[in-house]
């Protein structure tokens, strides 16, 4: 099977809302917000109206596979920096498609003069792990017993950056 990485549109939020529905809640903990919640959504396509946020999605046989977005604040102090947000379907884990929505992510925050990404993740999360590294991201700070699960357990959480370039994924220049 092959995907597809487009823009994320107002026309996906059900989908949006189906893909996040199948994930592991454990891979829903770093953002924050959850998915599966129609406002969550809704909020999101507002602030892509806005200019805060970014979105693609990776999509085979017109069901959405993964997901990426990047989050901007261009108010605050920190609007060099980009947040990545990235998940994919387990069933296609491996097969590209999350390193394709992340490549797609350097693509516009270059387009849109980001010199730094960051990206939070439970660090068991080890693939996600690996897949930033391999594009130009390290490790800046683990931040313990930060988020905690619906049965309120606690779970630490990794915070990975990049300085980016024009050239290519995690290059200066």
């Amino acid at each position: 099977m092959s995907h597809r990485i487009r823009r994320f549109t107002d026309a996906d939020q059900t989908a949006m809302i189906a893909f996040a529905e199948e994930l592991p809640e454990h891979d829903l903990l770093f953002l924050g917000r959850d998915l599966r919640h129609p406002r969550v959504i809704a909020a999101w396509v507002d602030a892509m109206a806005a200019g805060h946020i970014d979105g693609l999605v990776a999509e085979e046989n017109d069901t959405l596979v993964g997901t990426a977005a990047l989050v901007c604040d261009p108010l605050g102090w920190s609007a060099h920096v980009g947040e990545v947000r990235l998940l994919v379907t387990p069933a296609r884990r491996g097969a590209g498609v999350g390193r394709d929505l992340l490549e797609g992510i350097y693509v516009i925050a270059r387009e849109r003069g980001l010199s730094k990404l960051v990206a939070n993740m439970t660090p068991d999360q080890i693939g996600s792990v690996m897949l930033f590294e391999s594009l130009g991201f390290r490790a800046e700070a683990l931040l313990r017993d930060h988020v905690r699960d619906r049965e309120g357990n606690p779970h630490d959480l990794a915070i990975l950056s990049a300085d980016i370039g024009r050239d290519g994924p995690g290059s200066a220049g």
